[in-house]
């Protein structure tokens, strides 16, 4: 977030508000005060005036009304009121008085630069009028000539009759009234100057104090957005302001305890989602991949994060089957088919909707596909539908067989002595048969139950191998096979179960005999390894093809299954050898060429000499 200036800050907003709110109570203060003053020292100004011409009038009455004789050395009414008027004060301001009767004519005045006047007549419309109207009367004027404010003042003398018979005119200067308004004006307004220049620094003071918090707050919050919730705003009062600011610290302390539970229950998330074994993909609304872990990825051999925002139908291969996410979760689970070339891999995905509450209704926001991999439980599946049918099929024949001896012997061929004991001797077989391989079964089922119980003991291996390999020679007295052994003359103690060990040594190398050529020769052979033998039996019989070398220890395989049939096999020997030698932690496999021999090994783990001792 870019940093607020200055001149954008709420401090300069606050410092302008305050300073327009101050400019303008002063200019109100102002202009009320000057107004206030002006008619007050124009009232005071004016009264001054009429006082001294109230006075100059009492006199003017007096010497309008004096009774005149014809002695010449009396004063005339003239001079009478040239005299009055020359006593008139006019340091007040006063600048000019005229006296004037009842005719317009002027009979004296104060100004003694223009006596002349005296005896003209005045013709001043305002003069008429006081005469007239026997009134006083006043008015402001400019003088154009001088460029000033003028006052005037006609004021009428009375006599004892209220006759009219002269006014007083009177012209005085107001500039020395608006001087000292304008003197009082300068004052007041450097006064309001370094009032506002105060008001400016205490406005700035306060704007801090008030933005400060707010300043602290927001970068406590540029503090939050960035996940460190350890710093605290700092309180500074009791107001609104510091109010906030507790308010804020204490949405501190949630967010924080609410982000350590979110980020608590996102590692669990995580940790679970990343330990899972099945595949988990959430998607929002549109269907576009919002999560995936390392599971579900690898299902589609890409990296989690390239998936992100990709169709989740188009990643499934169900965008042409299916239009709308919701159609996915009606369809429950769903078998896909992620197989590539040979190599089958099948997955079952499970959907659910993700659903929240809208204005009191429930709308989709999104859906859940869990995916698992099902390819070894169809593989299981498979091979037991396939168990079932070879059991069948196995039962079936050896029965079909006995079936059909039997209805012979019954419709009376027991009674022919060339035939009977022949029948009679299939049908034994067939039993015996139809014994191992139910004996085969209940051994294998046995195992896969965990309910073979060995009964182990410290044997030395290489004697009891030649024990074994000595009776298979006895059987073999017509020379048409040849063992061959390539055993060292030393001692490898085993703990093995001997019937057990004996019944793998007895389907390996029986089968070695069943499939090798008259002639033949079967080696049998030990080698020692890291704390491990490894026993070998190599035939030079068929062969096996290389893409069925892994499928020879499954249950009721058979390489040659005419040939196999014909020599009394079950096909379930090497399905048991297989479980017996791991079930002795040995391990066993195949290698084989085919036309020129099978070798198949086994693995079993040596006795250390402490252990050996004990037993």
């Amino acid at each position: 977030m870019k940093k607020v200036g200055f001149f954008r800050s709420i401090q300069l907003k606050f410092i302008i508000i305050y300073i327009l709110l101050l400019v303008v109570a002063v200019q109100v203060i102002g202009s009320y005060v000057a107004r206030q003053l002006e008619v007050e020292l124009l009232d005071n100004f004016k009264e001054s005036i009429n006082d001294r011409i109230d006075l100059l009038n009492y006199n003017l009455e007096q010497a309008f009304s004096k009774k005149r004789t014809d002695d010449p050395l009396e004063p005339t009414l003239q001079e009478d009121v040239q005299s009055i008027v020359t006593d008139v004060n006019t340091s007040s301001g006063i600048t000019t008085i005229q006296v004037i009767n009842n005719q317009g004519r002027v009979l004296g005045t104060n100004d003694y630069l223009n006596q002349d006047i005296i005896g003209k007549k005045i013709t001043e419309e305002i003069v008429q009028r006081a005469i007239k109207f026997r009134t006083s009367m006043d008015n402001t004027s400019y003088n154009s000539k001088t460029g000033e404010r003028v006052f005037i003042r006609v004021e009428p003398i009375h006599d004892a009759d209220e006759n009219v018979q002269g006014v007083i005119y009177l012209s005085t200067s107001l500039e020395g009234v608006y001087g000292q308004l304008q003197k009082i004006n300068e004052i007041f307004l450097k006064g309001s100057v370094i009032a506002l220049v105060v008001s400016v620094i205490l406005g700035i003071l306060i704007a801090r104090a008030i933005t400060k918090p707010i300043v602290e707050m927001r970068r406590q919050a540029q503090t939050m957005a960035r996940g460190d919730f350890s710093q605290k705003v700092n309180v500074y009062g009791n107001d609104e302001i510091s109010q906030l600011a507790v308010t804020f610290n204490h949405l501190n302390d949630r967010l924080k305890h609410s982000m350590a539970t979110i980020e608590k229950e996102q590692k669990k998330l995580s940790s679970v989602l990343e330990n899972m074994t099945e595949g988990v993909i959430a998607t929002d609304s549109k269907g576009e991949i919002t999560l995936i872990n390392e599971a579900a990825a690898r299902f589609f051999n890409e990296n989690p994060n390239s998936l992100i925002s990709k169709d989740l139908l188009k990643l499934l291969s169900l965008d042409e089957k299916v239009e709308d996410i919701i159609e996915l979760q009606q369809s429950g689970s769903i078998v896909l088919d992620l197989s590539e070339g040979e190599e089958i891999f099948l997955v079952r995905a499970n959907f659910s909707v993700i659903a929240d509450l809208h204005q009191d209704q429930k709308r989709t926001s999104g859906l859940i596909a869990v995916l698992s991999d099902v390819t070894e439980e169809e593989r299981v599946e498979q091979e037991r539908r396939e168990f079932v049918s070879n059991v069948s099929h196995e039962l079936r024949t050896p029965l079909t067989t006995l079936r059909s001896y039997i209805e012979a012997l019954t419709d009376g061929a027991w009674e022919d002595p060339n035939i009977a004991p022949k029948f009679l001797e299939v049908t034994r077989n067939e039993t015996e048969r139809m014994i191992r391989m139910v004996n085969s079964l209940l051994q294998l089922s046995r195992m896969d139950s965990k309910e073979l119980t060995l009964n182990r003991e410290n044997v030395d291996f290489v004697p009891y191998f030649h024990k074994i390999i000595d009776r298979f020679e006895m059987n073999e007295k017509d020379g048409k096979i040849t063992f061959v052994r390539e055993i060292p003359a030393a001692s490898y103690f085993v703990w093995i179960d001997k019937d057990q060990m004996t019944q793998i040594l007895d389907n390996i190398i029986s089968n070695a005999v069943k499939y090798s050529p008259d002639g033949g020769k079967i080696t049998c052979k030990i080698q020692l390894q890291i704390r491990q033998i490894v026993i070998s039996v190599k035939d030079e019989g068929i062969g096996i093809e290389y893409d069925k070398l892994d499928k020879i220890f499954d249950r009721f395989y058979r390489v040659d299954k005419a040939r196999t049939r014909k020599l009394g096999g079950t096909g379930l020997g090497l399905a048991i050898t297989r479980e017996l030698v791991e079930a002795h932690y040995g391990r066993i496999w195949v290698n084989s060429i085919e036309g020129k021999g099978t070798t198949i090994y086994f693995t079993l783990p040596l006795i250390n000499e402490k252990r050996r001792r004990e037993a």
